[in-house]
């Protein structure tokens, strides 16, 4: 007989909202640049600046741009009356002080914001500015990272104690012969337990946490604060950032490598991103005028980061009058794919014509791809690539 095919891997279920409609928040203690950044990224002034705390109460949000090459490339092949990128959705969310976790300030306001996000952009101011204030009274970028990851972690804890104490009491029983659904509160229980030890004793936020899908799953139900991905933003002076050298920036990469290792850290200069902005119209321009300060502009890379720390890739529709690219989440199915374009399209799918991009650079045109045998028909079962680019059949 034939040796039985090894069983294939157990599919990780992923951290975060099961959705292709995903949020990030900015960040941050008051007057470190969240608003600012907020207004850079958005090149609008939604973001209410101000040196005081709390100048940003009700949070403001806007789809941002995702940059991605490859789609300027099919728009140069195609040259299409529409063009349609990747965005991604940002917030700019009030500023956390010590003690938000128990309401002081905006705190409840501030964590019930936090936790509509699906992740954290969080800024860290490291720059001197005798003319904006700041709310602890110096400027120590250490100490604020703490001050928001203690507050987090507290409010995660507040609210996993609520739920562990609630299923406890309604569950009537966790032996063998007990029914289903008190067996799937056991698990429910047990997985809060975890988390609990996790965050209290392990001193630990939970996306750092080794949780098997199941678990992920509760977690997921949560909505915790610290389960959102997190991508730290030095703020910095031009100065600084133009010579590409601060006191503070050993000290916060530290910080991460011990705290939260694997986090990414972004440095940049929201003072010289603004003033980029406000003299220079032109992208290409820009980008020339950051080169003559032997440096580059930071805003693309953020948002392709917060982009990636989602999970969310893309795929392509092409052809004359519309380029587009479709947001859906690492692990999409060809059907659930079509769907993102027009629900119709996922009840009544047949097939797609899948075409990768780098063979479409590669080969130079739709034809060639076909000739080359590159174009391929994929099915229900077929997981999409980022960059593939898709033609969908339907009989809706």
């Amino acid at each position: 007989m034939p040796p039985k095919k090894a069983a294939a891997p157990e599919k990780k279920t992923l951290l975060g909202r099961p959705s292709n409609n995903l949020y990030v928040g900015i960040v941050g203690m008051p007057n470190v640049g969240k608003s600012s950044l907020f207004n850079t990224l958005t090149r609008c002034d939604l973001g209410k600046v101000a040196n005081f705390p709390y100048a940003t109460i009700e949070p403001e949000e806007t789809r941002v741009p995702v940059p991605d090459p490859r789609f300027d490339w099919l728009c140069d092949l195609y040259k299409p009356s529409s063009k349609v990128p990747a965005v991604l959705t940002c917030v700019d969310i009030a500023g956390l002080t010590k003690g938000a976790s128990t309401g002081a300030g905006l705190g409840n306001n501030f964590l019930a914001n936090v936790r509509a996000v699906d992740g954290i952009f969080q800024v860290v101011r490291a720059f001197d500015d005798a003319d904006v204030i700041h709310v602890e009274g110096d400027v120590d970028p250490i100490r604020d990272m703490e001050i928001i990851r203690d507050e987090l972690r507290l409010k995660d804890i507040e609210w996993v104690s609520k739920k562990h104490d609630a299923v406890k009491k309604s569950l009537r029983g966790a032996t063998g012969t007990a029914n289903l659904a008190d067996k799937a509160k056991k698990e429910e229980l047990d997985c809060l337990t975890k988390v609990l030890d996790h965050l209290e004793n392990g001193g630990k936020d939970v996306r750092k946490g080794e949780w098997t899908s199941k678990e992920i799953l509760f977690i997921n139900d949560l909505m915790l604060l610290t389960a959102k991905p997190v991508i730290y933003l030095a703020n910095l002076s031009e100065r600084d950032y133009v010579r590409k050298k601060n006191k503070w920036l050993p000290k916060i990469k530290q910080w991460i490598d011990e705290n939260n290792p694997g986090d990414l850290l972004i440095p940049f200069s929201v003072a010289l991103e603004e003033r980029m902005l406000q003299e220079f119209e032109d992208d290409n321009v820009r980008v020339e005028e950051f080169t003559k300060l032997g440096t580059q502009g930071q805003l693309g890379k953020i948002m392709v980061a917060g982009y990636q720390a989602l999970n969310l890739i893309r795929y392509f529709t092409c052809g004359p009058q519309e380029v587009r690219a479709w947001t859906i989440r690492e692990g999409t199915k060809a059907p659930q794919a079509a769907g993102v374009i027009h629900t119709d399209f996922e009840k009544h799918f047949i097939c797609g014509d899948i075409m990768n991009f780098d063979d479409l650079k590669e080969y130079g045109s739709e034809t060639a791809v076909k000739a080359a045998g590159k174009l391929q028909q994929k099915g229900k079962p077929y997981e999409m690539v980022d960059g593939d680019i898709a033609h969908w059949k339907h009989n809706a």
